[in-house]
């Protein structure tokens, strides 16, 4: 999937983002403090990157021709989520506008099967796992990996989504029972061993159009009912496990040939073990603190990459923690911003989404501090504020 060699695509041109969510709206501001123009793609009107954008195109991405004859004006078009079919964003690609990362990167990491496939191919360590296409082949799955084990929908899985953890045999039937049968027949499933990790870690980094790549610092995870909860970095690990993965991280988006941002998250096992658990190609959830503590953020580095120019420094000026804002802040009516905003070195973002529901992001929190552990509990602390009474 090699990219061809292209002048850089300056500020006045216009870039195009497959989705209107949140990072498309943070990659619409970005690139438009840069000069560019920006126009999203999204099946949905009313979403947050309409704020931002020059223009907002509605309709079906799975439309390949409307994604195509629309794209024309276009200097290149990139995506923010994984969700766009690759076979539609292979037809923008071949209609002369440059798609980046390459819809081959997309068809790649947004199927689990596929993901772990390149992954076992290339050499990266990653979890022990088996991709499965029926009952029977689950039950010799987990026999091969053992119990406990997750198994895990290829597909269309995130936050928790699409998957469920095994601990016993009356598990296996009852997984594919809710998993492994959809209207249309049989979905392939992914099982993976149950990794006894210490903690999670993911590395966002950024490569050029030439091959350069910058990696921000390792962030590590914490998460609640299975979507991301608060990230901080420094990660406080071993320097020689930070290391690992931010090397990792650069072979692998050189292995994909990535043109753009990418995150890859990781298990890191009590021994010191540094596992891929998942890529993302886009900006990432964990990467948002960069934009208050990083001296260029992952928005500003995707504008960056994709457009052709020198990737910016991803030096951390502070220590810095997110919190995400889910729809629970709303529970008790509209929430205390003055009061989480009265935290010193706390930066509010929200995201504009028309309607709080449990579990959905509407936005989040950032804080620098002298220390990791001071940013983590400002951050914290200002987000329980938001809660009245």
């Amino acid at each position: 999937m090699p990219q061809v060699s292209a002048p850089p695509i300056l500020p006045g041109a216009a870039l195009g983002i497959l989705g209107g969510g949140q990072l498309g709206a943070m990659f619409a501001q970005a690139a438009r403090r840069m000069g560019y123009r920006v126009e999203a793609f999204s099946d949905v009107a009313d979403c947050p990157a309409a704020r931002f954008c020059d223009r907002v195109h509605v309709g079906d991405y799975a439309d390949a021709d409307w994604l195509a004859t629309t794209a024309k004006s276009l200097a290149v078009v990139t995506f923010e989520f994984e969700n766009v079919p690759a076979a539609a964003a292979r037809a923008l690609a071949a209609s002369a506008v440059p798609v980046r990362p390459h819809p081959d990167v997309l068809f790649i990491t947004q199927d689990r099967a596929r993901e772990k496939a390149f992954l076992t191919r290339h050499g990266f360590a990653c979890a022990p796992h088996r991709a499965v296409r029926s009952r029977e082949a689950l039950h010799a799955a987990v026999a091969d990996l053992g119990l406990p084990a997750v198994v895990k929908t290829a597909a269309f899985g995130y936050d928790g989504k699409g998957q469920r953890k095994l601990t016993g045999a009356a598990d296996i039937d009852a997984a594919w029972n809710a998993l492994g049968t959809g209207p249309a027949g049989p979905q392939e499933l992914v099982l993976e061993a149950w990794i006894d990790f210490d903690c999670e870690i993911s590395v966002v980094a950024a490569r050029g159009t030439d091959g350069t790549t910058a990696a921000f610092a390792p962030s590590r995870n914490a998460h609640a009912h299975h979507i991301l909860d608060v990230s901080s970095t420094p990660a406080g690990l071993p320097e020689q496990v930070l290391a690992l993965a931010i090397d990792t991280t650069r072979r692998i988006l050189t292995a994909l040939d990535v043109v753009g941002v990418a995150c890859v998250e990781y298990f890191i096992t009590r021994s010191g073990e540094v596992l891929v658990n998942e890529i993302a190609p886009r900006t990432h959830n964990s990467g948002h603190l960069t934009i208050e503590a990083c001296e260029t953020s992952q928005f500003a580095q995707q504008v960056r990459a994709i457009c052709g120019l020198p990737l910016g420094s991803a030096r951390q000026v502070a220590p810095a923690a997110m919190a995400n804002l889910l729809g629970e802040c709303w529970e008790q009516g509209e929430p205390d911003w003055a009061a989480a905003l009265g935290v010193p070195g706390v930066s509010l973002h929200l995201y504009g989404k028309s309607e709080a529901r449990p579990g959905r992001k509407m936005g989040h929190l950032t804080a620098l501090a002298d220390t990791v552990e001071e940013a983590i509990a400002r951050v914290t602390h200002g987000r329980r504020l938001l809660q009245r009474g």
